[in-house]
């Protein structure tokens, strides 16, 4: 069924273009084919060989690729061009006129059957809704993007920005363990099975390090910092090459020259994917000041998750940049300067719920505690533990669960309140756990560094 509709397919698009030029079935087919054949053709009985395809096109005065799918030649390559721009745009302006840009390419690219556009339209719509802290429809944008390129038949590596973007979001979402899963998934499939895509591995371990630290494997999260660091791009200004090699493929267009302009906009694609790893990188920055306040040195921690705040601010990233502020806000209390803290914290829970970033809303919450107790104001204290507690549990947060409710049984204990603070501490022990132990199984294959 599927070729006699390909053959009625190309036989009416034959016939057609043949009376939009005024010719005969006879000046058609001369000098290589009789009339009898064109008839037979356009009427659907015969699909013709692409010999024939590439004679038919070049009297036709069209492209191959046109005359077989229907599609002009130059569609493809411009809706190529248009997703960079889109990139450009999510990476400099923001989601929401990325957003708009996306909507109207993949309605294109659907219209003219083209998967890889669409995989890409697809995806970054999920990305936009990530950003814009949408967390349900990103993760079914990526899993449409992901599905198309299944269906599509692409490699591993090509699915990978899909599948991260589908952890990142369950991780935003709470849901560390799954998140967790897939990308360690990935990255032992990847590692084992020889892929080693420096992008894809990047992307990987990078968006690996929040879920880690969340769930205490701090071991992990720190060798995963390393790796993405390791593994970084260098290219003097991205966007600076990016523009040039998106204008140099508007030229290209222009004059013709399909490919050459296909290999440009790869180029720009990609550059514009380095861009958007400033977010990724943001998070190494985040991990290094942990790893500086674990060790004591908290000036350099400040300045370290200033860098990682400014990085996030800079591409609008909301939601991220709300996650980091809780951390640098923990540096600010223990530096002294519980004021400035407090200010902070309150400024981005509007930005975060138990939907979005559960895991740091619960952690504002714990530090607008301990500032509380700070002033005696244990009413507000116990309030914000108890907030933070439920977040915590509903999102799995073993590595944390345990600290918040030494803390609020403490509160209890210190306020007269004893059968509740055992009821407080006994919930401690039961998630008490060796981080990166009872809460991930085998760490994944490395790269070859």
């Amino acid at each position: 069924m599927g070729d006699r509709d390909d053959r009625n397919d190309i036989g009416r698009r034959v016939q057609r273009l043949r009376a939009e030029r005024g010719m005969t079935q006879r000046q058609l087919a001369e000098p290589a084919y009789t009339p009898a054949y064109i008839s037979t053709l356009e009427a659907g009985r015969v699909r013709p060989s692409d010999e024939a395809l590439r004679h038919l096109a070049d009297r036709l005065g069209v492209g191959y690729e046109e005359l077989v799918t229907g599609r002009p030649a130059r569609l493809a390559t411009d809706l190529r061009l248009r997703l960079t721009e889109a990139q450009r745009t999510l990476a400099t302006e923001g989601a929401e006129q990325a957003a708009a840009q996306y909507t109207g390419l993949l309605a294109e690219a659907e219209t003219y059957e083209l998967a890889e556009e669409r995989a890409a339209a697809l995806l970054g719509l999920g990305e936009c809704a990530v950003e814009t802290g949408e967390l349900a429809a990103g993760r079914q944008y990526f899993e449409r993007a992901e599905q198309c390129l299944v269906d599509a038949g692409a490699p591993l590596p090509a699915r990978v920005p899909a599948l991260r973007g589908r952890a990142l979001a369950h991780y935003l979402a709470g849901e560390l363990r799954y998140a967790v899963y897939l990308l360690e998934s990935t990255l032992d499939e990847l590692n084992r099975g020889g892929l080693h895509d420096p992008d894809a591995l990047l992307l990987l371990y990078a968006s690996a390090i929040g879920p880690y630290m969340d769930m205490g494997a701090h071991a992990r999260a720190a060798q995963a910092a390393e790796l993405a660091l390791a593994l970084a791009p260098s290219a003097g200004d991205p966007a600076l090459v990016a523009r040039m090699h998106r204008s140099v493929a508007r030229t290209l267009l222009a004059e013709g020259r399909l490919a050459e302009a296909d290999a440009s906009l790869a180029k720009a694609a990609e550059l514009y994917r380095t861009l958007q790893l400033g977010t990724e990188l943001a998070n190494c920055h985040w991990m290094r000041g942990y790893v500086c306040a674990q060790n004591g040195e908290l000036p350099r921690a400040e300045a370290e998750m200033r860098e990682a705040l400014a990085m996030l601010s800079a591409t609008r990233a909301a939601l991220y940049s709300s996650q980091v502020a809780v951390e640098l806000a923990d540096v600010l209390h223990r530096r002294g300067k519980s004021e400035e803290a407090a200010e902070l914290l309150h400024g981005v829970l509007d930005d975060l719920s138990s939907e979005r970033g559960a895991v740091h809303s619960a952690g504002a919450h714990r530090l607008l505690g301990i500032i509380a107790e700070d002033a005696r104001d244990t009413e507000a204290a116990e309030e914000h533990y108890v907030r933070a507690l439920s977040l915590l549990e509903r999102a799995g947060a073993a590595g944390d669960l345990a600290d918040l409710c030494r803390l609020l049984g403490d509160l209890l204990r210190r306020t007269g309140r004893v059968e509740a603070a055992l009821d407080a501490y006994r919930t401690g022990l039961g998630h008490r756990t060796a981080p990166g132990t009872t809460t991930l199984g085998p760490a994944p294959a490395q790269p070859p560094l």
